[in-house]
This record gives structure tokens, sequence and C-alpha cells, in this order.
């Protein structure tokens, strides 16, 4: 084969490859699972296990529960704040 025959052929393949992956992965629902109700589902052990191991999946494990508490956190004070305005505009400030 030529070289712009290899090129055209691995830019065509590229580009297959893509459309079918764009394809399916359209034709699929979105993932709502959070990292803390899949813990709850599964009873929690793979998720405490995965947490404890070492190495790039404890990390990412480890990584996904503190963002998660994170979240919880912000929401909380998200609802205090949204308190605090209204007894501030209650009392006229």
């Amino acid at each position: 084969m030529t070289s712009s025959l290899r090129t055209v052929t691995r830019g065509a393949l590229i580009a297959a490859v893509f459309s079918f992956g764009y394809l399916f992965g359209t034709m699929q629902s979105p993932a709502n699972a959070q990292l803390g109700e899949m813990g709850k589902k599964m009873g929690g052990d793979m998720i405490s296990k995965a947490a404890e191991s070492e190495g790039m999946l404890g990390q990412a494990t480890q990584l996904g529960q503190t963002i998660v508490e994170m979240e919880e956190h912000v929401s909380g004070l998200q609802k205090n704040i949204d308190v605090l305005n209204k007894v501030k505009a209650a009392l006229g400030g």
C-alpha cells in the first residue's frame, strides 16, 4: 500500500470507530448512579474494600467518597444560607 492510502485507511478506521462509539453512547441512558447510593445497594462491602485497597483503585475510591461527602456538606451549607437569607428578609434586612 502506498503511504497516502494507509493514511486514508487509518483515518477512515478512526472515524468509523468514533462514529460507532458515539452512536451507541447516545443510545444508552445516562448513568445517574452516585457512589454513596451504589455502596448502599451493594451493602457497602465492595466500596469499603476498594477504598482500603492500595494503588490507583483505592485512591480513586477514596477521592469519590470524599467528593460525595463534600457535596453533602455544601448542600447542607447552602440550605443554612437560604434559611439565614429568609430570616434576614423577615427582619427587614
